[in-house]
């Protein structure tokens, strides 16, 4: 099987065209061989690519390294610059890609200097605060902002959205080492979470901008998550720490994304780059 080596702010993916693959594939399973750092290719996610894909440019399937299906921001930038260098576009720059049940817009953005994409806007989609959104163990239509999470009888204030995937922010210093390795997958595998979620330690650097530590549902911790840090914008939106409209950066381990969000019932906006890695055969 060929496959490509990508990756977006540090999270990285392996890239297979659907083409390629048997008919029979059975793509949970792909995902946990070919992202095992030890025995496969080594990846935060699998992402399927295929041109099955009425009204839009092509379609992208997400996998976890457990096999899950998923949604990644980081994984929609990095499909859409290797469709690009595929041929896939026929020159577009602007696109609609399938994702899921749902579609996404994305924009290749170039330099003025050198005409090479430098960076990748997408519509992420309006977030969803909602619990039976996320999906949380609470009334419906209740929203999880500043809810108080107990763990090891200590409280969290937890904020929760869907962005695509379900990420629950936690706002303040930065936790140590101990807490970080012990609590993230605690609260990934709460009851209250019946689908997992992931978790962002989101530190305020100033009025428009946050550090982030991630740890993901299904992967543990990464150097970066697009739909997380979309989540981080429009909780600090929701919360009040930031304003309606303006740019926010995500500062993650891997780099810098920048979200920006207009308000309730309007799409998140993510932009941040897309690297190749390199390409290479794996056995299956």
């Amino acid at each position: 099987m060929r496959f490509t080596k990508m990756q977006g702010i540090g999270n990285d993916f392996v890239v297979v065209d659907g083409a390629v693959l048997p008919p029979n594939a059975f793509f949970p399973d792909l995902a946990i061989r070919a992202c095992d750092r030890h025995f496969g290719v080594g990846a935060d996610g699998l992402l399927v690519v295929s041109r099955d894909a009425p009204g839009s440019a092509f379609r992208m399937q997400m996998f976890n390294p457990d096999g899950t299906e998923d949604m990644c921001g980081n994984g929609l930038r990095c499909v859409s610059l290797w469709a690009s260098r595929a041929g896939w576009l026929a020159g577009q720059t602007e696109f609609t890609v399938a994702v899921k049940e749902d579609t996404r817009e994305v924009r290749l953005l170039e330099t003025a200097e050198t005409g090479q994409i430098a960076s990748i806007g997408v519509d992420m989609g309006e977030p969803q605060f909602e619990a039976e959104h996320l999906p949380f163990c609470a009334a419906k239509g209740q929203r999880i902002l500043g809810y108080p999470l107990t763990v090891d009888e200590v409280v969290y204030s937890i904020t929760s959205v869907n962005t695509g995937s379900t990420h629950t922010v936690i706002f303040g210093e930065a936790p140590t080492e101990e807490i970080f390795q012990r609590v993230s997958p605690q609260i990934e595998n709460h009851v209250f979470f019946p689908e997992r979620t992931s978790v962002l330690w989101a530190t305020p650097q100033d009025d428009h901008s946050f550090h982030v530590r991630i740890w993901e549902r299904g992967v543990g911790e990464t150097l970066g998550c697009g739909t997380g840090a979309c989540a981080v914008g429009a909780a600090a939106v929701v919360r009040g720490l930031c304003a309606a409209g303006e740019p926010i950066a995500v500062i993650s381990q891997g780099g810098t994304l920048s979200i920006t969000w207009q308000g309730e019932g309007q799409p998140l906006n993510m932009v941040g780059p897309a690297h190749f890695v390199f390409e290479g055969e794996l056995d299956i």
